[in-house]
């Protein structure tokens, strides 16, 4: 015997079903792949925007950080556009030059283009492995990408430093690297994250990591 539910009980059915369903598939979207722990965590950089830290823990001397910066706004695009185009007319009503009109095209369209190939950078990346080094990637919003790799050896300390930008004060990582010559004195600073800009906050996740695998690396180093 086949007991028919009302119409209302019915529709709590589904929707309980659907939301079953929805947290199934979250559950599966973040579970970490096999022998890699993955989590996401989000930022802001000096700014106020919002930056996602996403870190991924390959084995204890190996580690990964990806900060995803903010993606190019369209209202900033518009306005630029716009401002562009509207300076080209006013010099077209005064000078009668349909040659104004096709250069502020042609000057958006290239500025746009250089501006996403060699200016945009869509996700900064830090690659640490305590027995090769650290490498750096930047990916512009072109698709282009920028890769710096510093070996181990040449690495004194990874610190957090601070300067002045715009008036204030702020915070940023920092790889020292050893002077060939004399190697208790520093030859050269190189700055983590120059494009996303993050807090402090930020900073602080990622510094305690690498100092973890650094720790790692001089244990490794030592030991016999």
């Amino acid at each position: 015997m086949v007991t028919r539910l009302p119409e209302a009980g019915l529709e709590r059915a589904r929707r309980l079903g659907r939301a079953i369903a929805v947290e199934r598939r979250a559950v599966r979207c973040w579970r970490p792949s096999r022998g890699v722990m993955e989590d996401e965590r989000s930022f802001s950089d000096i700014c106020g925007g919002r930056l996602a830290l996403q870190r991924r823990y390959y084995s204890p001397s190996c580690r990964e950080f990806c900060l995803s910066c903010p993606r190019l706004s369209l209202r900033s695009l518009t306005a630029v556009t716009c401002t562009v185009w509207l300076a080209a007319y006013g010099l077209f009503t005064l000078c009668e030059n349909s040659m104004i009109l096709s250069a502020a095209i042609f000057i958006t369209l290239l500025g746009l283009l250089g501006y996403l190939h060699f200016v945009k950078i869509d996700q900064e990346t830090l690659l640490i492995i305590d027995s090769l080094g650290i490498q750096m990637t930047s990916s512009y919003a072109s698709g282009k990408e920028s890769t710096t790799f510093i070996e181990m050896g040449k690495v004194k300390d990874i610190v957090i430093n601070e300067a002045i930008y715009m008036q204030k004060v702020i915070y940023y990582l920092c790889i020292l690297l050893k002077d060939p010559v004399e190697p208790h004195r520093i030859s050269q600073v190189v700055p983590v994250f120059q494009s996303a800009k993050p807090r402090l906050d930020c900073l602080i996740e990622v510094y305690r990591s690498c100092q973890e695998i650094l720790a790692h690396q001089k244990a490794t180093s030592t030991s016999p």
